[in-house]
């Protein structure tokens, strides 16, 4: 059987080339060009004239169509299906994203060994490219793994060959097939390395059509570059049906599996887990799980209730003020955006007399967070302020709000939702912004609404802090009782 032929397409204008050259001689784009295999229409499928294509398949009233009843395969661990929306997607093929050493491997090992936990019939492929199966088998017996039925039921192949695999699969029929990672997938079909864009996409693109055609999940490990975005060409992200991101320090203990993109479900869901020596646990409280316990209220502290699609998360907003030596001031953030952590320093200063120009700002979410919600605007400007002053915020306090570049505070969503996981924490007091629609009770907190961010200082740290003491105005706040 003849190899098939392979073109090198431009990315950005489409046109193709013989062999590789550095410029598109027809866009003049720089490293554009991409080697892909021609797929050429069978005979069949050029003979067919529109109509005959079309018999059977019109256009049909979107009420009229037939939902499928398709049963989902649950992973077995409870935050993984919370994030993909209910479980697995026969047919479906799943990218899975995250730095080295994050924790990746580990989770689709146990995804595996839960897939067929749930069915006497159940099988699953775990092909991989980067290690040995004496190695895999080093890591499922870690992870206490080799007893259960994936001791017996999932079969492991050390194989990059995109074409064996996908024959390997037709020939066991898993319900599951876990590919670690695309970037070591090849085909032979190409010259390119392993790794490279032509190499990852037509994988992907073969991986795909084997989920879809045979009913097989297919779950694909993916590396993240750099810059934080999943190694390889953006067009893998757009041909699997979902994407879902490991994040967390890799030395920290706390993990979240977060959904960008879901065909099958929302991408509001967050997973909290944490990483143990028995291999990655739900975490039993996640409200409770980003929370640092100190002996007494510290300076630069602020408690802050986020949301992360329906789930409030509660989370600890750190922040350290001190003089700045020499040069310009130090902003660095970690888990924060720092461009949001700069227009704060220059609202601060400008419109709550609390000045920060000549000072190093370094702001931070504890437990290895990251959010990027405009609800921690409040938060994070009242630890700045109580950093600044060396005077904590009172003790059970919780604040949340937009602010503006006036000075103002926004409301934000989902507000109820969050007081009522800070009171079922134990928190008695909430900052919140004025402008909030709609009536807000939360039994067990009290409410203090302020309009403007010089206010919610004054409110949470006292006047004093404003303008260092020199400016003493009557502060607008209204507080509502616990109820």
């Amino acid at each position: 059987m003849a190899r098939p032929e392979s073109r090198f397409v431009c990315q950005s204008c489409g046109d193709a080339f013989l062999r590789w050259e550095g410029q598109c001689r027809s866009c003049g784009a720089w490293n554009s060009l991409v080697e892909t295999v021609v797929r050429e229409p069978s005979r069949k499928a050029r003979s067919l004239a529109p109509r005959e294509a079309l018999a059977g398949r019109g256009p049909t009233p979107l009420a009229s169509v037939v939902e499928p009843q398709v049963p989902r395969l649950s992973v077995g661990i409870g935050e993984f299906d919370r994030v993909l929306g209910g479980g697995l997607v026969p047919g479906s093929v799943v990218l899975v994203g995250g730095e080295p050493g994050i924790g990746k491997s580990t989770l689709l090992l146990q995804a595996a060994a839960g897939v067929v936990a749930g069915g006497t019939e159940r099988t699953a492929l775990y092909a991989t490219g980067e290690e040995s199966g004496a190695q895999v088998r080093l890591r499922a017996s870690r992870l206490g793994l080799l007893d259960g039925p994936a001791g017996s039921r999932v079969r492991v192949v050390a194989e990059n060959d995109v074409g064996l695999i996908v024959e390997a699969a037709r020939s066991e029929r898993p319900a599951l097939l876990v590919i670690d990672s695309i970037q070591t997938s090849t085909v032979d079909d190409l010259d390119g390395p392993a790794g490279s864009v032509g190499q990852v996409r037509e994988s992907a693109l073969r991986l795909m059509e084997l989920a879809k055609g045979e009913g097989i999940v297919v779950l694909l490990v993916g590396h993240v570059t750099k810059e934080g975005s999943i190694a390889g060409p953006k067009t893998l992200e757009h041909l699997v049906d979902a994407v879902l991101n490991l994040e967390g320090e890799r030395y920290a203990a706390l993990r979240l599996l977060r959904a960008t993109k879901n065909r099958f479900g929302s991408t509001d869901e967050v997973g909290v887990f944490e990483m143990r020596e028995l291999g990655l646990a739900e975490v039993a409280d996640p409200g409770r799980a980003f929370l640092v316990d100190h002996d007494a209220p510290a300076a630069g502290s602020v408690v802050a209730p986020t949301l992360e699609g329906t789930r409030p998360l509660l989370v600890e907003v750190q922040a350290l003020v001190s003089p700045s030596g020499y040069g310009t001031p130090a902003r660095r953030a970690s888990g924060l955006d720092a461009n949001r952590l700069a227009l704060l320093v220059a609202v601060l200063g400008r419109r709550a007399g609390v000045g920060l120009s000549s000072h190093d700002v370094y702001a931070n979410l504890a437990g290895g967070l990251s959010v990027a919600e405009p609800g921690l605007d409040l938060p994070l400007a009242l630890a700045l302020a109580s950093s600044l002053r060396d005077k904590p915020l009172a003790e059970a306090t919780v604040a949340v709000g937009e602010v503006g570049l006036l000075g103002e505070l926004r409301a934000v969503s989902g507000l109820e939702r969050r007081l009522r996981e800070a009171a079922r924490l134990g928190y008695r007091r909430a900052i919140v912004p004025r402008a909030v629609s709609g009536q807000v009770e939360t039994p067990g907190i009290e409410l203090i609404r302020v309009g403007t961010l010089r206010d919610a200082i004054a409110a949470a740290i006292g006047p004093e802090a404003n303008d260092g003491g020199r400016q003493r105005s009557r502060v607008a706040v209204t507080v509502h009782g616990a109820g």
